[in-house]
């Protein structure tokens, strides 16, 4: 008798931190059950709602499980519906909807910029998209600018579509970036790792050197200190952090701290 998919597979909160394979379906507990939509995961009748469970990056629904979609360590953030994605040391940027990137201004086509953002096609940007942005208000914005923005569309069959205002029409830190500074790209492992609360790697920076940093969830990194030497300084130790144990990162630190 052939086994049916809840036989074939395994339950996410058993694989959390283990190596995980595209293919591989995940059950989810039995408290979580898919409304009449498809579209968002709830607790069962009897029970107040905890909050919505997140799919993110590797993963897609199926059914009520979650099916693997690419190779990588399963993840799980609790809180609310919590949520589950796939670790990877992925380096081509798939553009996900809501996501904060660093694009850079290729073209103006009209009343469009086209931005290279990592992906495999540029993406565009409305010169509306920006606070304050009229018709006659038009923002300076110049061929090789870098664009700190988010993503409002972003599926594989249409041209995926940033803008630099929130849902209350306000720039929130979005926008140009300024001329100085240094722009580099590590994985995008390192820069989920980066965008954790209260990372200590930014932390043990900020002790070292005062320094303004912009990250893309693209893989991107914008850095900026006091001066070009200390700029390189931090953008060698986040390019070598990846690679580096907490000790041996502590133990550079120290050294070019005089410590």
């Amino acid at each position: 008798m052939a086994a049916t998919a809840a036989e074939r597979g395994t339950a996410a909160e058993a694989l959390v931190g283990q190596v995980v394979l595209p293919g591989d379906l995940l059950l989810l507990p039995a408290h979580y059950d898919e409304d009449a939509e498809g579209e968002r995961l709830r607790l069962s009748a009897g029970t107040a709602p905890q909050g919505r469970l997140l799919c993110g990056p590797g993963l897609r629904r199926s059914g009520a499980g979650l099916l693997v979609t690419k190779c990588g360590l399963l993840r799980h953030r609790p809180g609310g519906g919590g949520a589950y994605w796939v670790d990877s040391q992925q380096k081509r940027y798939v553009p996900v909807k809501g996501d904060h990137v660093i694009g850079i201004v290729t073209a103006k086509a009209g009343d469009v910029f086209r931005l290279d953002v990592g992906g495999s096609e540029p993406a565009s940007l409305s010169y509306l998209a920006f606070e304050g942005a009229t018709k006659r208000n038009r923002p300076n914005v110049q061929v090789g600018d870098l664009i700190y923005g988010q993503f409002v569309v972003a599926n594989k069959d249409m041209e995926p579509e940033m803008v630099c205002i929130d849902s209350s029409g306000k720039s929130s830190g979005m926008g140009i970036i300024g001329q100085d500074g240094f722009l580099f790209k590590v994985s995008l492992g390192l820069i989920r790792k980066l965008l954790a609360p209260k990372c200590e790697i930014i932390q043990e920076l900020s002790q070292l050197y005062p320094f303004e940093m912009v990250l893309g969830m693209n893989g991107r990194i914008w850095v900026k200190a006091k001066t070009v030497q200390q700029t390189l300084i931090v953008v060698n130790i986040l390019e070598a952090c990846e690679h580096m144990t907490a000790q041996q990162r502590k133990q550079a630190l120290a050294k070019l701290s005089g410590n």
